[in-house]
């Protein structure tokens, strides 16, 4: 795979992220074509502020980054292994002064005043299952915000329209380079309750 010049830099690191184990299996092009499809689906206007949850090894993350240089971006990972290494890679790559890596559980950020309803678009690439997704994303985006999340190969609805209605959302199955994503658009304000506290949302999934 040939790689547009501003990806190079990302190369090495992604490389660190498979050895440590953060990235899965599959050779690195695959995980960069799955990244540039879902910054794609994602639509980002110009100058658009982005918040990926689960950052882990830092796709999309890195690759977003990469590729739009006029992203502020927000990194949400709890595992203190992963974040650390997403600091010393948006250090490494000079992204600092756009990027935010949160060593922080996403009910928490969601719940805070600095980052609640700031973001225009949202990401999760393997963060969790959809109702963890839904209630742990809406309450960080702005009304009319979007939220695109990786969907499975196999073609199954695990979206229903009324649970996700309750926190706010719409939702439509979108293709990208024949690759599966859900897109959710935020279309009403989140309630105080949501999300609820730390463990909650996979304790006891709102669908």
């Amino acid at each position: 795979m040939s790689y547009i010049p501003e990806l190079v830099p990302t190369l090495p690191w992604l490389e660190r992220a498979r050895d440590f184990g953060f990235l899965g299996p599959g050779p690195i092009d695959t995980h960069i074509r799955h990244a540039i499809a879902m910054l794609e689906a994602l639509a980002a206007p110009l100058g658009a502020s982005v918040v990926d949850l689960g950052s882990g090894g830092g796709v999309p993350g890195l690759i977003m980054a990469a590729m739009r240089p006029d992203l502020s971006l927000l990194f949400v990972e709890s595992t203190k292994r992963r974040a650390e290494f997403l600091h010393d890679a948006v250090d490494g790559l000079g992204l600092a002064s756009r990027t935010v890596v949160l060593a922080e559980r996403a009910e928490v950020v969601g719940r805070n005043p600095q980052w609640r309803a700031t973001c225009l678009r949202a990401t999760a690439r393997g963060f969790g299952p959809p109702a963890v997704v839904a209630e742990c994303a809406a309450p960080l985006l702005v009304l009319g915000g979007v939220l695109i999340v990786s969907e499975p190969p196999e073609d199954q609805d695990r979206w229903p329209g009324s649970p996700l209605a309750a926190i706010g959302l719409t939702s439509e199955p979108v293709i990208v380079d024949g690759l599966g994503f859900r897109r959710l658009v935020k279309v009403a304000e989140s309630a105080e309750s949501v999300p609820r506290r730390v463990g909650v949302p996979a304790k006891r999934p709102l669908f």
